[in-house]
């Protein structure tokens, strides 16, 4: 018959099937597409001038920071000890370990994206109910049956929730890579401060030592001219109060250094009793000659990992909002499913098998207010992520900025205690000659050393602060992440896995 009905061919079916598939896929993602908002404090071009505190006359050069600034020392021993840090340090294996855990999380999400098999199978022994049959008082006979099925599901992303929820793992992985790059930061910077701090508190010990010396000296000069009746009892008591003074300021500089020490050995993943023993006389701050490189806010905040920590957190919240609204929509998932079941000698014939194609569509129309309620939450992290990226951002430029001016200040009164104690150092010489000369008391030329002494203990505790500076500056400029490969946790992870 000409006008007869024809059947429609399986697979013009099924590429209808895929066709209005792919149709629903195409539908764009509900939420908010993330951008860098442009009433954040880092859209603001205020946010990338120059410093304000970088004073070229204080040595401070508006240029890049290097990747690994602690070289600018150029102290092999200061390399030594970051490097092992950096390869060893257990808060940068914790690191390492929590942006593992945010790629496989990332990986979880993403195979949302495929199709999912399911298996399963087994037999059994015994018969049904004879009712089950249909048949009254029949206890049907015992028998082997045996039960399998093989299912293939894929849910359309018609909403696009799985591609936010991808977006947030994505960002939530950027953020964990930018927490590792903080903490890096940190153990540089901690490790070259505990470098520092060892050989500066050395300097002003031996310092310290040299003027309790001197001390000695004085009290010993005055005791003598007590037993010649030169000088009153008060004198001597002054002195050898003096003395004791002096001598008391030594073990907390020895309690200092030796906390220095366990501080770097701790910061390298050793024991603290493990410290370097070739420090323990180190007596040589470390410090940069020449300028200091430290950029401009543009490059601080493209620098500095916890400014891109609480970017890529922003980025996560936002797209929270299309994963939490998307449920005010219908979820579809296209399934496929055949089984096989029966008595274990029918296994294989046609009558045993079964199958079936068609979507399943989900939607909790009338209970709206939980998904609601999950869009307000997500809002609100979202402002809350927003408002942390400002403070972020203010909290970096803030602490650059007082970075380089106590840098700018120390190197001031670093200074004006140099030309102090080239004062002192002129008296000393000239009171030295004139004693030699016969021509004022040894006491005199003793209070001359004294003074010197003082100098040069302001002096060597101004070096101290200066070189404590000028790593904390580096530590604001957020450097000392960067590797040369830029692949950073390879480098990090490799070394942490060994331990």
């Amino acid at each position: 018959m000409a006008n007869a009905p024809r059947t429609v061919p399986c697979t013009v079916l099924r590429i209808a099937a895929l066709a209005a598939a792919a149709a629903l896929a195409a539908c764009g993602s509900v939420g908010p597409d993330y951008r860098q908002p442009d009433e954040a404090i880092a859209s603001q071009p205020a946010a990338g001038r120059p410093f304000a505190e970088a004073d070229p006359a204080a040595g401070l050069q508006a240029v890049p920071l290097p990747p690994h600034w602690w070289r600018l020392y150029r102290d092999p021993r200061l390399d030594r000890l970051v490097e092992q840090a950096l390869a060893h340090n257990t808060d940068l294996r914790q690191a390492v370990a929590n942006l593992e855990r945010e790629r496989a999380i990332e990986a979880e999400v993403a195979g949302g994206k495929r199709p999912v098999i399911g298996v399963n199978g087994g037999p059994s022994f015994g018969h049904v109910s004879g009712l089950q049959l249909l048949q009254k008082d029949y206890e049907p006979p015992d028998r082997f049956n045996y039960s399998s099925g093989l299912s293939l599901s894929y849910q359309v992303d018609l909403f696009g929730q799985i591609r936010r929820a991808a977006e947030a793992a994505e960002a939530g992985t950027a953020s964990a890579a930018a927490a590792l790059d903080l903490v890096r930061v940190n153990v540089a910077a901690g490790t070259a401060r505990a470098y520092a701090e060892a050989c500066s508190t050395g300097l002003r010990l031996s310092i310290a030592r040299k003027s309790v010396r001197l001390q000695q000296e004085a009290v010993d000069v005055t005791a003598k001219l007590h037993e010649a009746g030169r000088a009153g009892a008060l004198d001597t008591g002054r002195a050898r109060a003096q003395l004791q003074q002096l001598t008391a300021a030594l073990p907390p500089l020895v309690a200092e250094r030796q906390n220095a020490l366990y501080r770097l050995a701790t910061l390298t993943g050793e024991l603290p009793q493990d410290f370097p023993r070739e420090l323990a006389d180190c007596a040589v701050p470390p410090r940069v000659a020449g300028t200091v490189p430290v950029g401009d806010g543009a490059a601080l905040l493209r620098r500095r990992p916890d400014i891109r920590q609480a970017e890529r957190s922003l980025a996560q919240a936002t797209a929270r909002v299309g994963v939490a609204t998307a449920d005010l929509y219908p979820k579809i998932t296209l399934g496929l499913s055949a089984s096989s079941a029966g008595p274990a000698e029918d296994f294989g014939r046609k009558g045993t098998f079964g199958w079936s194609l068609g979507p399943l569509i989900s939607w909790t129309v009338p209970n709206t207010g939980i998904a609601q309620a999950r869009i307000a939450q997500a809002e609100a992290g979202t402002r809350a992520a927003l408002a942390k990226f400002d403070g972020t951002v203010l909290t970096a430029l803030r602490e650059t900025e007082s970075a380089l001016g106590n840098y700018a200040r120390e190197l001031d009164r670093r200074a004006a205690l140099q030309a102090a104690r080239d004062e002192s150092a002129t008296v000393a010489a000239q009171a030295r000659q004139l004693y030699r000369n016969g021509r004022t008391a040894y006491l005199d030329a003793l209070d001359a050393e004294r003074a010197l002494a003082a100098s040069d203990a302001a002096l060597a505790a101004s070096e101290a602060q200066l070189s404590d500076d000028q790593i904390v500056l580096f530590m604001a400029l957020g450097g000392g992440w960067e590797t040369d490969d830029g692949d950073r946790l390879a480098a990090t992870g490799s070394e942490a896995r060994k331990q």
